[in-house]
């Protein structure tokens, strides 16, 4: 007689059931995990990605009436936008300053930074303690000029350009090309001047 195969007994038929709906849960759960994903992406709202445009010459004339200097409120020419402007009245570094942050026609980024009654100490935290790398006339203005595109991160201190008008350290720094430096370092002086 040949040998029969003995039917699997209820323990190891329940066995093998429970073994594939382990899997089978596994991969129910992954696709309710992914649909609430979907939903997710789908349903949040994301903010509008456009840069905001401040309009900087108004805050800069509401601002000039709390300050003794004059503020660097440059003419530029159209292509220019600002994302930022604002009088800092009272840092924690004591010298109040205008700030205004453009962004290029070609996209780049340059802050305008200008300390009232800066000190040296200032003008160093401004330039993360650099030394200059040279200098240009630039509007009338003698600039210190810090160049550290070559240097590991700068960040927006690529290119940084400083000088000293009355009362009032102006700083420019940030990742623009020398051209459009030299647009709103004229610009600055202009205002200044």
């Amino acid at each position: 007689m040949p040998a029969q195969e003995a039917a699997p007994t209820i323990e190891e038929r329940r066995a093998a059931r429970r073994a594939n709906q382990t899997t089978f849960n596994l991969v129910i759960a992954l696709i309710a995990s992914l649909g609430v994903v979907l939903l997710l992406v789908l349903v949040v709202v994301r903010p509008d990605m456009e840069p905001r445009t401040v309009d900087y010459r108004q805050v800069g004339a509401d601002a000039q009436s709390a300050v003794a200097a004059t503020l660097a409120v440059p003419d530029l020419p159209e292509g220019w936008e600002a994302n930022r402007a604002q009088l800092v009245a009272s840092p924690a570094d004591g010298v109040p300053r205008w700030e205004v942050g453009f962004l290029t026609p070609a996209g780049e980024f340059i802050a305008l930074v200008q300390g009232i009654d800066a000190n040296s100490s200032w003008l160093a935290a401004q330039t993360q303690n650099e030394r200059p790398t040279g200098d240009a006339t630039l509007g009338g203005l003698t600039w210190d000029v810090y160049d550290r595109r070559d240097a590991p991160d700068p960040g927006n201190y690529e290119y940084v350009l400083s000088t000293l008008e009355g009362s009032s350290t102006i700083v420019l720094h940030g990742t623009a090309t020398d051209a459009e430096f030299e647009t709103l370092a004229v610009a600055v002086a202009e205002a200044l001047t």
